[in-house]
């Protein structure tokens, strides 16, 4: 028996570029997470039979999947096994077929080959994917108590009922599944893997784009699987018609058993005159030192695909408008990216002079930060960090103007009030609601002083707890520093053997585990 494949991939936020990164003209800042999901294939137990595929996602409640593999001269058709214990999963079906089949343009014996034993593949997640409850009276999670949790938490209710919190839990799912089968099957190495802009791991990328896209029926920006692959970075999309042929084939996934798909995803395969290529661009950031993300889940939640067809729909029948306002927001996304990166320059050029400033700025709200009476190195820094809260406003302001001329809440009132709260605390710097918006989510950029002793994160939670409106719970996660999806061992993930092993783990008391 080979050696279990493991490979994670983490959660994102969109910080800057909500809509506008659906236009190739527009870029994006998307921070990856230190949250991730989890997917662990192994050959199959002695119960899995040849050309069987068992999927199963141990946190939830009958969520088991069964899939047969067909392989017919070079057709390979995954069909679901009517003894699957839950509702049709789209995205592990989508997954399946799609990888498998290019598979088999690559490694046509490897394929036969491992599948003749069977597949395991399990998946989990991180905490901070999905709404942590509470019982009413208990005083809602803080990042402290969130922190003494023990991790891949059962959820004990079924796939369907469970609460997500916006982080891109399908594209960081999606996105583990493709590579890790990629690597099971010999078509994508280590090694290769391990280089961010390897064509291994582009690979991977181009194939989660599809699958993503396929699995819920339109081709979106693509920055979510993206982050998932190659960590944070400011984004600009591909051109979505690269997967306009793929895309025009009918919802039944048995379609594409005998479509070819290399020479649409292979990074390598010959570029026609006229042939539409991969073409986003990705160019690899980092917020600056002493400078923390956090997010928070909000109790309300919006539909993301209603908002963004209205506001396109807006568009359209206003270009003029609508150009006007996307450039304006276009600039002031470029002041908070342009702000942030002089950050970590001023760091590397004087790291003294920048950790004196900042740990001044902890005990002052942003608002005062241009009266701060500092000179030479500090004045700069101070300066470079009052241009991000500056933009972040900015950004802000003009978010609320397209959600009101396109008639939705991007920005809703009771977030607005929840941001104008958190930002006004000391050693603040920025806030917004991630992506598309909406009435689920905030991020908020602190300071992070190691001499403070009430530190800004304190001073958030607080607000957080607090606030009447909504009930707001803190995340886990901050940015992650690592460059996105990556091979990992199954011993060294604490937890994660017992997740996938356990039997009816997701109804275990989390108290036990």
């Amino acid at each position: 028996m080979s050696a279990p494949i493991v490979v994670s991939a983490p959660g994102k936020a969109l910080l800057a570029g909500g809509y506008l990164v659906l236009d190739p003209a527009y870029s994006g800042l998307v921070i990856s997470v230190s949250s991730r999901f989890y997917t662990v294939i192994r050959d199959g137990a002695p119960s899995v039979r040849p050309n069987e595929i068992y999927v199963r996602s141990p946190q939830f409640i009958d969520a088991t999947w069964k899939y047969t593999v067909t392989l017919e001269n070079d057709d390979v058709l995954v069909s679901e096994s009517p003894h699957s214990s839950s509702n049709r999963n789209r995205f592990v079906h989508c997954a399946l077929q799609l990888t498998l089949k290019l598979v088999s343009e690559w490694n046509p014996k490897d394929l036969a080959y491992f599948l003749s034993r069977g597949l395991d593949i399990a998946a989990v997640a991180d905490n901070d994917f999905y709404t942590q409850k509470h019982e009413p009276g208990e005083a809602c999670p803080s990042i402290a108590s969130l922190s003494g949790m023990p991790p891949f938490c059962p959820l004990n209710v079924t796939l369907s009922d469970v609460q997500k919190t916006g982080m891109g839990s399908s594209a960081a799912l999606i996105t583990s599944i493709v590579s890790a089968l990629l690597l099971k099957f010999g078509v994508i190495s280590k090694e290769g893997f391990a280089r961010r802009d390897g064509s291994d791991r582009v690979l991977a990328h181009n194939t989660a784009q599809l699958v993503h896209c396929l699995a819920q029926g339109k081709v979106g920006s693509g920055f979510d699987v993206s982050a998932a692959v190659f960590g944070s970075h400011i984004y600009t999309r591909f051109d979505p018609k690269i997967l306009a042929p793929l895309m025009d084939v009918t919802e039944d996934f048995s379609n594409f058993a005998h479509i070819p798909l290399r020479s649409v995803l292979d990074p390598s395969a010959a570029v026609g005159q006229d042939k539409p290529t991969w073409n986003s661009r990705v160019i690899p950031f980092q917020l600056p030192p002493l400078v923390r993300l956090v997010l928070a889940d909000v109790a309300g939640g919006s539909s993301t695909p209603s908002l963004v067809r209205k506001v396109n729909e807006w568009r359209s029948k206003n270009a003029q408008d609508a150009k006007q306002l996307w450039t304006s927001i276009g600039l002031s996304n470029k002041s908070l990216v342009d702000s942030l990166r002089e950050l970590s320059s001023l760091y590397s050029t004087d790291t003294e002079a920048y950790e004196a400033a900042v740990h001044g700025l902890t005990f002052l709200p942003p608002s005062e930060w241009a009266e701060v009476g500092t000179s030479g190195a500090q004045r700069a820094i101070t300066q470079a960090l009052y241009g991000v809260y500056q933009a972040g406003q900015a950004t802000r302001i003009l978010m609320r103007k397209m959600g009101e001329n396109a008639g939705v809440d991007i920005e809703p009132p009771t977030q607005t009030e929840l941001l104008n709260q958190s930002i006004a605390q000391a050693g603040v710097i920025a806030g917004g609601v991630p992506g598309a918006g909406g009435d689920d989510a905030i991020w908020v950029l602190v300071l992070e002083s190691k001499d403070a002793s009430e530190a800004p994160l304190h001073r958030v939670e607080q607000v957080w707890r607090d606030f009447k409106q909504r009930t707001v719970t803190p995340l886990l996660a901050t940015q992650s520093m690592d460059i996105g999806a990556r091979v990992e061992e199954l011993a060294g993930i604490r937890g994660l053997e017992r997740a996938i092993t356990t039997e009816d783990y997701a109804k275990s008391p989390a108290k036990l585990l």
